[in-house]
């Protein structure tokens, strides 16, 4: 999905005009990318948790070379879904799809 559906979306289901759904849309995400540039958590009840994670410097290799390198300290953003996303998106899974979803953090 991308942030023009999404504008759409809410422009079908709120009802306000196109222009504002969008200035509606782009507040929600400038808000979630101040916060987050901020270090703060986000906790949206019922959908997930986003953290910004710090990682020192390591040292890593160059896999082709196997020459050492060394990897910059960097920020990371992670999602946890919380329980109730994820019994969502098993109801009526007959099995496994090969994912995991939830089970580790994802990085962005």
């Amino acid at each position: 999905m991308t942030k023009a559906e999404i504008i759409e979306l809410v422009y079908e289901k709120v009802g306000f005009s196109k222009k504002d759904s969008a200035d509606l849309v782009e507040l929600v995400f400038d808000t979630i990318k101040e916060t987050l540039e901020r270090g703060e958590k986000i906790k949206i009840s019922g959908f997930g948790n986003f953290v910004v994670r710090n990682k020192k410097a390591r040292v890593g290799r160059n896999p082709q070379t196997g020459e050492a390198i060394e990897i910059s300290a960097r920020r990371v953003l992670t999602f946890r879904p919380s329980q109730v996303l994820k019994s969502t998106l098993n109801e009526g899974s007959s099995g496994s799809s090969g994912q995991n979803i939830g089970s580790t953090p994802s990085k962005f």
